[in-house]
């Protein structure tokens, strides 16, 4: 799977600690922190009709990473919002945007890996794009990687943090192996997600997805969670083989930027009836309907409106 680029895209304007810049210009200094070592950490948004999806439980995880990695400051939540809105307002966003949200430990006064060194506060990085979901609804291929997942041990996933060298390395797999993306298992030999999603099954009419253990704590996967419950729709969460996967009636997976699509295949084993199921289709539909309404207001039509004239 290849994202397309969008030309709408060709001239947008993104924002480093409130300054703007237009794509063409360099923003990030060498010095930084996200440059020097890959310290920082992120958050993917989706804006939909001027509202972001779950912003609150985003911004968490977000200041909950930095915490972790003991960044000395992190601003505040009205702080990060401003300037989410400021960006989107000067590329007259609205709708059918995925933003990038990144925050580092700041830039360095010489280069070493040492936070004593990072003595001007953190940099806050908004990169908002055009783009609709990026998965192909028709369904998926997915090949596993000899890549692992690293555990709590290693690295723990309830950090979102910018080092992405494991799982792209998956990808170049599963590209190679002319997969969409990677099946990524844990140390255990269990599944863990994809190299860039969360994953479920569906067997006998439960659903059911592995514990967040070498995976992050997703926020779209709560969410598919919840309307599963809502739903009336039994849900287990759980160690899972790849065999439960390869048997399953139904594999979909979950994320910011994918929203739900649907797994045909996994290792050229054909998932179910090799098409989107009954039960993916239903939390599709479902989650759909809860983001046309959830969200907090970031920006309005008139806001963007007003930036054009």
């Amino acid at each position: 799977m290849l994202q397309k680029y969008d030309t709408a895209n060709d001239d947008i304007r993104y924002s480093v600690n409130g300054k703007l810049f237009r794509r063409t210009e360099p923003g990030i200094s060498p010095f930084d922190s996200v440059v020097q070592g890959g310290d920082a950490v992120w958050e993917g948004l989706r804006l939909y009709e001027g509202r972001i999806f779950r912003l609150t439980e985003h911004l968490n995880r977000l200041r909950n990473s930095a915490k972790a990695l003991a960044f000395a400051e992190i601003p505040s939540d009205d702080t990060i919002i401003a300037a989410i809105r400021e960006v989107l307002v000067a590329n007259q966003m609205f709708d059918g945007v995925h933003i990038r949200l990144t925050l580092t430990r700041g830039v360095k006064v010489t280069s070493g890996m040492d936070p004593r060194l990072n003595r001007s506060g953190p940099t806050l990085i908004v990169l908002p794009e055009f783009k609709p979901p990026v998965y192909d609804k028709s369904g998926l291929k997915l090949a596993t990687a000899s890549v692992r997942r690293p555990g709590p041990d290693v690295m723990d996933p309830k950090i979102h943090h910018n080092n992405l060298i494991n799982s792209i390395m998956a990808k170049i797999e599963a590209t190679l192996a002319g997969a969409d993306d990677a099946v990524m298992l844990d140390s255990r030999g269990f599944v863990a997600e994809t190299n860039a999603t969360h994953l479920f099954l569906v067997s006998g009419g439960i659903l059911r997805t592995p514990r967040a253990i070498a995976c992050p704590e997703g926020i779209t996967r709560e969410a598919v969670l919840q309307i599963a419950d809502s739903l009336g729709l039994p849900a287990i969460v759980e160690d899972l083989s790849l065999v439960d996967f390869y048997r399953a009636d139904e594999v979909f997976c979950t994320g910011t930027m994918g929203e739900l699509a649907p797994v045909v295949a996994i290792d050229s084993r054909l998932i179910g009836t090799g098409r989107s199921g009954p039960v993916t289709l239903r939390l599709s539909e479902a989650f759909a309907a809860r983001v046309a309404v959830e969200g907090t207001v970031v920006v309005t039509r008139d806001m963007s409106e007003q930036a054009s004239s």
